[in-house]
């Protein structure tokens, strides 16, 4: 069994082929798709956050509306770039959306990728530390984010305050209990996903890792899962974690199917730099009719290894086409690779 969810990038442009023209559109449309997923028996809605870009970028006042607006399934992101992150105010944040969703919250954080502008999170007012890189800044506040998140009182309380105050040193509120076990790390490599382990995050593994041994993606893949979990073994933590993978699949199952990924280009690995320097894996795609899919998703191994998989949304083509390629996983594929 699999917890199956979308990952949409939201993105959004003012062309008339597009679904989605503007930033409202997309927003209104991921909430509709959550309640939509939720409908077919999906598990999970999550979105990604990218800055200084025609796509979602502030999650949690989308991430409290998908919540007022559903009952059950998870509601998370992969991933939020830390490096541009005030963790103390995003601690308050996604405590309000937690407990508007009532614990639902599924918060997926990363050190961050290349993004649209030039050191973006400059801008934002933040900048490395003398000896640290941009990495290194987003792993140091998300250390800082989960040791809010414990809701231990850290803060000096004012002797004469406006209201009263609890006895003790003051945490931040709103506090939700129980998010902090709901914390994943977005990791790209396998010396960072040993590094979440210990921290007791849960492990986000997208399409794309350093290619560090020049094997296939999903054998890289599934080799940093299990280090992952034994790390997280070795660190003696007393509950089990969650891991998940993101996938690219299109089952065709019609002529529309057929007519927007019919003609495949993505069943390949590919391998590219990463920035400047870092030779990266991107993870082919999944594209045939249902009897050739499943034989093909039989076969990845970090899928197989995974608890969780999201599936990567063509959001642009809108919220009906994407609740359909959903219900087709779900129907057709799931069943037969015994995810449902």
């Amino acid at each position: 069994m699999k917890k199956i969810g979308f990952l949409s990038f939201g993105h959004w442009t003012p062309s008339p082929h597009s679904g989605t023209r503007s930033a409202a559109d997309v927003m209104h449309q991921t909430i509709d798709l959550a309640v939509a997923a939720e409908e077919l028996g999906a598990d999970g809605a999550y979105i990604r956050v990218h800055h200084f870009a025609r796509q979602l970028a502030s999650p949690f006042p989308l991430l409290a509306a998908m919540g007022a607006r559903t009952k059950t399934i998870e509601l998370g992101t992969a991933v939020i770039d830390m490096r541009y992150e005030n963790p103390l105010y995003m601690a308050e944040d996604a405590g309000a959306a937690d407990l508007i969703s009532d614990g639902r919250l599924q918060l997926g954080l990363s050190r961050g990728s290349p993004e649209q502008v030039i050191d973006g999170w400059r801008h934002f007012g933040y900048a490395p530390a003398e000896g640290e890189t941009d990495a290194d800044l987003g792993r140091r506040h998300a250390e800082v984010f989960l040791e809010v998140l414990k809701g231990q009182g850290f803060a000096r309380p004012n002797p004469r305050p406006m209201f009263p105050n609890p006895p003790g040193l003051l945490r931040l509120e709103p506090y939700s209990e129980g998010l902090r076990e709901r914390i994943w790390w977005g990791s790209g490599s396998n010396a960072t996903a040993v590094w979440a382990a210990k921290l007791g995050m849960n492990l986000q593994s997208s399409t794309l890792k350093d290619d560090e041994t020049g094997e296939p993606f999903h054998i890289q893949q599934a080799k940093q899962i299990r280090l992952y979990r034994e790390a997280w073994k070795e660190a003696g933590h007393d509950r089990a974690p969650r891991v998940s993978v993101s996938r690219s699949i299109f089952p065709l199952l019609d002529d529309r199917d057929r007519e927007y990924f019919g003609r495949g280009g993505k069943e390949q690995d590919q391998v590219g730099l990463l920035g400047d320097s870092t030779r990266a894996i991107f993870g082919r795609g999944y594209t045939a009719e249902p009897e050739a899919l499943i034989a093909q998703l039989r076969e990845d191994e970090a899928i197989a290894e995974a608890d969780t998989l999201l599936l990567t949304i063509p959001n642009q083509l809108g919220v009906e086409y994407c609740a359909h390629v959903i219900e087709g996983i779900l129907k057709q594929v799931a069943p037969a690779l015994g995810w449902r």
